[in-house]
């Protein structure tokens, strides 16, 4: 079947189908399943644009709200994970995934789902450190900290993917899997991308937690977006016995998606069941593990530890039994198909009666609550809602307002890396810094396939095999603890940061005109890539 994978579509979902429809027209091209990497924006009314972490002037209501109304309806199944730009409580409605409008589905925090045989996995979000090993327990209003902390990879979702034994075909997640540019065109990547290369060559660029998911699971196709840079790679995995047969994975970043871009490089055909039907379905294993891991449901901010062989904990393995995924199945009466149950649970936005106090309220979705009590899970909103009202009871829980994000980019990520960039010092990957006025690099068309030797038909788009060296193999939990360390010292310095602040916005070195080694002003990457939308406009 034909799989096509778009990057962040930042609810342009109009352009998005659209370009899709081109293409069946002018190649007779059609996909039979649409993947999208984070970004997708899934903003039903004006409450929803206020938990969007970006800056105001940059909240826009786009399109996905007449797919939520039903005045349209998506042309292709669409399947999707969450990024760091998206409604925070339209998703948290659907912790373990779900319809966010017909023949549009949502993963969850992470998931596992089939498609006429096809395995396919993802995990949303971005990942931060300082969150990892918190519990999901924030819920709307949110306030200037919890808008960001929603979206953040925690260790939980992380635990229950590395119980699956069953091969996986395809699995997407937002930020790339750290070291995975060391299997690709490198090179090119940084010529395209020079402000990537501190990172890069310290191996500090990407998520930790998505590279020791990449090593467990060593999926066929690796999907991310985030970094809106086309660029594809290819591992091959060590094996761990003789018996064993090598595992790579075909890894492929896609540029966030626009009217112009062409999605001929972007469909691949994969092997699937020809016998099996064309809806989507739960997946036996995934749900059995969600049902091993439920007692390890936190919604609480503490830190804490996923069980592991230490000698501290009675059960460190959670994985599966085939006796536990067909007990899954009889439950199911062998009928795996998940329910069209979609169900509105916000006003939608109507342009004719635009509500700009809209709020944003923690909502309990039908469609949570069914697949909990099915399955015999704990709904993680409910919960959230119970430890309020019992904190509220003993008088130790003040609901905080909500604070309107200035247009400045308070809401956007603060930096895990030490911030004086007099030496061009590393910077957070998921705030970098671009010119003023727009730099030299077009964040519309930078495309970086592996080889320039090699065709960009995705197929063939891997220029070498590469085994990643144990000493390049990262731990999410040792990232952590490094990365924690960073913050300690980090911490001392505090009353400077504070002082230089008044220097903002951050600038870079570069040389000016009369050749001093000026700095020249630049802004957040966000910002940036917000601000291009005007463009496209004119394309």
């Amino acid at each position: 079947m034909k799989v096509a994978v778009a990057g962040c579509c930042h609810g342009a979902l109009d352009k998005m189908y659209e370009t899709l429809e081109l293409l069946q027209r002018r190649h007779n091209v059609r996909p039979d399943l649409l993947l999208c990497c984070g970004d997708f924006q899934a903003v039903r009314n004006e409450a929803d644009l206020r938990c969007m972490a970006v800056p105001a002037k940059y909240r826009h209501m786009q399109t996905f709200y007449r797919y939520y109304s039903g005045e349209k309806k998506a042309p292709v199944l669409t399947v999707f994970i969450g990024g760091n730009h998206e409604a925070s409580n339209h998703l948290q409605e659907l912790p373990y995934g779900g319809w966010v409008a017909p023949n549009i589905y949502y993963l969850g925090y992470a998931g596992v789902v089939r498609f006429r045989g096809v395995r396919i996995g993802g995990i949303s979000g971005i990942f931060k450190s300082h969150d990892y090993r918190k519990g999901h327990f924030e819920c709307p209003p949110y306030n200037q900290q919890t808008i960001r902390s929603a979206y953040h990879v925690r260790n939980i979702e992380v635990f229950k993917l590395k119980q699956l034994k069953r091969p996986i075909d395809i699995f997407m997640s937002h930020d790339w899997p750290r070291s995975i540019y060391h299997y690709g065109n490198k090179k090119q990547l940084l010529k395209m991308k020079s402000f990537f290369r501190q990172e890069v060559e310290s191996n500090t660029l990407g998520s930790p937690a998505a590279s020791e998911l990449l090593q467990h699971l060593k999926p066929t196709y690796w999907f991310s977006a985030h970094l809106h840079v086309k660029f594809a790679a290819f591992m091959q995995h060590e094996t761990n016995s003789k018996e064993e047969l090598p595992k790579a994975t075909k890894f492929l970043a896609l540029d966030k998606c626009l009217p112009h871009r062409d999605f001929l490089q972007q469909i691949i055909d994969v092997e699937h069941d020809p016998n099996a039907g064309d809806s989507l379905e739960y997946d036996a294993e995934w749900i059995a593990v969600l049902k091993a891991t439920n007692s390890l449901v936190n919604v609480t901010q503490s830190s804490w530890n996923m069980p592991e062989k230490n000698g501290l904990h009675a059960k460190w393995d959670y994985s599966v039994t085939e006796e536990a995924i067909k007990e899954v199945l009889e439950e199911l009466n062998h009928d795996l198909k998940i329910p069209c149950n979609f169900t509105l649970t916000a006003a939608c936005y109507d342009p004719s009666k635009p509500q700009k106090t809209m709020e944003p309220v923690h909502t309990i979705n039908p469609q949570t609550t069914e697949f909990c009590a099915q399955f015999g899970l704990t709904d993680i909103n409910d919960r959230i809602q119970q430890a309020k009202e019992e904190a509220s009871g003993r008088g130790e829980y003040e609901e905080e307002e909500e604070e309107e994000m200035d247009s400045t980019g308070s809401a956007e990520e603060p930096s895990e890396y030490n911030t004086d960039n007099s030496g061009l010092s590393s910077f957070n990957p998921d705030e970098i810094m671009l010119d003023e006025e727009g730099g030299d690099e077009d964040l519309s068309t930078c495309s970086v396939d592996p080889s320039p030797d090699h065709p960009p038909d995705f197929s063939t788009s891997f220029s070498d095999i590469r085994i990643m060296p144990d000493s390049m193999a990262v731990s999410s939990d040792d990232a952590m603890d490094s990365n924690n360390e960073e913050l300690e010292k980090s911490a001392g310095s505090k009353q400077v940061e504070e002082k230089s602040s008044t220097e903002r916005p951050l600038k870079r070195i570069g040389g000016d005109e009369n050749g001093n080694g000026g700095i020249k002003k630049i802004k957040r990457r966000n910002q940036a890539i917000y601000a291009a939308e005007d463009e496209d406009k004119t394309d």
